[in-house]
């Protein structure tokens, strides 16, 4: 379904989001009325050199040659000749072509650099390129051959070879892949009802300086990484559910006071992830101390990425709707002025950082796949996750080949901004590697995608496992997506069906939609805007418990929930015990007394038992603590919601503190089941 035209020149601004649209064929691209009044004044400047004739100022690439030979004067009588050669000798690009969606992409970004009114064409060089978006005529551009300096000079020389009806081109519908050959350019323009521009001055050179092919490349990369940083937080909560991990790490207060942005938007998804989680309710009173970083730093992880992503969407989102042109024509003053706008230094530097940042959501997601491979980490689900095994290897591969994706990321992950290397016999002695920086980013994505599938694979496997027991609304929901494609995996069979048809869920987002069903996911968009800085006191507020729990979700705070009369007796010595390891030796009695209520010594918060305190609600112990009335009035409330939250909890053989009936509540626990 097409979207409202997209006016060049108009209020609406040229996003990532607007970027995709067009580049992928869902949205028109039409010239605004000020766009074309900006486009005539500055060819009015140019005209006037180019009616100057020989006894007109040199004016680089107006009459001059290019890069090394600037210095080198072009008779007025050869202005369309030097036009045409500087596109023809600099289409020397080689490798596959980009895809479709990159090059319609380059073709929106060259067109909103000229509706800037700083390029000097005519307008009907603006008007070409919206025409060629809108009747699906699609250069054949190589995807090597730029350094990311004068703009990326050979793949947008293969652009403007079209335009003047020579190259090739591809003649298709805009939603859809070219197929088959394709045509000599001005055959597919002809085919689309089209025909090519001869070039007049500053025309040509108008076309290939600017960094429209790593901005295009980088943003549907960006796009893509943004969509992944939404399924991972996803993805990894179905690990979370599978491996019986807590969702307490993910309480708002912890990350209130470490306020980056993405971290609050990934700790807010997985709370309302797990929300009515039946898994979680089952584990409750289970002995495990913490989860594993894969599991409870996914905020801090995830979030950094996310911010990363959201650095990235601004810089490029900058670099969309500027003037990256030379030299720059400003009519106001009619003047035309050379500088170095072209060079793609700021977006290969942010191209680079979202590579590292989206490997990382590889890098832990990979680290679940483990944790729920790996009989010794998972909780009791049996090894590799299938019955029988040893007849039945699992998912032992899986885990495998996420490894090799995840080691090949740590080396796409290298900065090619780092990387220069001289052209143009010296004259362009500095370049950026954008279009290289953007390549690696779009293959680290593609691995990361690859990686998710997996986890997911293996996590729903894990969920299966641990029936009867459920997860909550949302993540049932994608389950129910999932197993609605790939079965459960009794006996071994052929694993890379299963993983692409995963990732095929991935990519057409029927997952993220299954999920959206039931709460909203907040993604890396939201994260960008808040980039601006947030303060510890726009920290969301804690909010009160209700008779079905917290609103919005499970359990988000490790202070005992557990009603005073519930919780069992325990020594002064033991509670100052449990306060002083919590807040450090070196703290003083005083300040240890004055601590708020925080995190508890010990993971698990029993539940008080229905059965014999059938009085006692649901939403009881879910309330904010209450001192508890049995320890000394001299102990902090701190060590006394530790002391009481270590009810129920096997004993430990280091300094965390004991309460007297720890052994004999460990020893009631049942066997785990596997």
């Amino acid at each position: 379904m097409q979207s409202a035209p997209f006016e060049l020149g108009g209020s609406e601004a040229l996003s990532l989001d607007v970027i995709g649209q067009v580049a992928r064929g869902h949205r028109r691209v039409t010239l605004g009325a000020q766009a074309r009044q900006k486009i005539d004044a500055a060819r009015a400047v140019v005209d006037r050199i180019q009616r100057g004739g020989d006894a007109a100022p040199a004016v680089y690439g107006v009459n001059t040659g290019f890069g090394f030979l600037a210095d080198v004067r072009i008779s007025a009588d050869q202005i369309r000749d030097l036009q045409r050669n500087l596109i023809r000798s600099h289409a020397a690009g080689v490798g596959a072509p980009l895809p479709a969606p990159v090059v319609r992409g380059m073709l929106l970004l060259r067109a909103q650099v000229l509706v800037l009114g700083h390029s000097g064409v005519r307008l009907e060089v603006a008007e070409l390129l919206c025409e060629m978006l809108a009747r699906g005529v699609t250069p054949v551009v190589p995807s090597k051959g730029s350094v990311g300096a004068s703009g990326d000079l050979a793949p947008l020389a293969h652009l403007a070879l079209v335009v003047m009806g020579e190259g090739e081109a591809w003649v298709h519908e805009p939603g859809a892949l070219p197929k088959g050959e394709p045509l000599p350019g001005a055959e597919a323009l002809a085919k689309a009802g089209l025909g090519p521009i001869v070039f007049e001055a500053k025309e040509g050179i108008s076309l290939v300086n600017g960094t429209q092919c790593m901005v295009s490349l980088g943003a549907l990369a960006l796009l893509e990484a943004e969509d992944a940083a939404l399924m991972a937080d996803a993805i990894g909560a179905l690990s979370l559910e599978a491996l019986k991990g807590t969702p307490r790490a993910f309480d708002p207060r912890i990350q209130a006071v470490r306020p980056h942005p993405g971290q609050a938007v990934s700790a807010r998804n997985l709370t309302r992830l797990l929300a009515e989680s039946g898994i979680v309710e089952s584990h409750r009173d289970c002995g495990k101390v913490q989860d594993p970083y894969s599991l409870r730093c996914m905020p801090q992880v995830h979030g950094a990425t996310r911010d990363a992503l959201g650095y990235a969407r601004q810089v490029l989102e900058r670099e969309a709707v500027s003037a990256t042109d030379n030299p720059l024509v400003f009519a106001a003053e009619d003047e035309m002025v050379s500088g170095g706008n072209f060079h793609g230094q700021p977006v290969a530097l942010a191209l680079d950082f979202a590579g590292i940042a989206a490997a990382e959501l590889a890098n832990i997601a990979e680290r679940r796949i483990e944790q729920l491979v790996n009989p010794h980490l998972s909780s009791g689900l049996p090894p590799f996750l299938t019955a029988e095994s040893g007849l039945n290897s699992g998912y032992m591969m899986a885990q495998v080949t996420a490894a090799a994706l995840v080691s090949e990321n740590k080396i796409l992950a290298h900065p090619a901004s780092v990387d220069s290397i001289p052209s143009s016999a010296g004259r362009e002695d500095h370049v950026s590697m954008g279009v290289h920086a953007a390549d690696k980013l779009a293959r680290i994505v593609d691995n990361v995608r690859n990686v998710l599938a997996i986890e997911l694979l293996c996590a729903a496997q894990g969920v299966d496992l641990r029936a009867p027991h459920q997860p909550g609304p949302a993540l049932r929901d994608l389950m129910a997506s999932v197993r609605a494609r790939v079965p459960h995996l009794d006996a071994d069979r052929p694993v890379y069906r299963d993983v692409a048809t995963l990732r095929a869920l991935l990519d057409d987002r029927s997952l993220l939609a299954a999920v959206r069903r039931h709460i909203e996911l907040e993604g890396s968009a939201a994260a960008s805007r808040s980039c601006r800085g947030t303060s510890t006191a726009s920290a969301p507020r804690r909010r009160r418990a209700s008779s079905s729990g917290w609103a919005g979700g499970g359990p988000t705070s490790s202070v005992c929930r557990r009603p005073a009369s519930t919780r069992p007796a325990c020594s002064t010595r033991t509670a100052r015990r449990a306060a002083i390891t919590r807040r450090g030796r070196s703290r003083s009695a005083k300040a240890i007394a004055a601590a708020p209520p925080s995190a508890a010594c010990r993971r698990s918060t029993r539940a008080p038992s229905l059965a014999s305190n059938a009085s006692t609600s649901k939403a009881a112990w879910w309330r904010p603590s209450i001192r508890a009335s049995s320890c000394s009035t001299s102990i902090s409330r701190r060590a006394a919601a530790c002391c009481a939250t270590t009810a129920g909890c096997p004993t430990s053989s280091r300094s965390t503190p004991r309460c007297s009936s720890m052994r004999a509540s460990a020893s009631k626990r049942p066997a785990n089941r596997w």
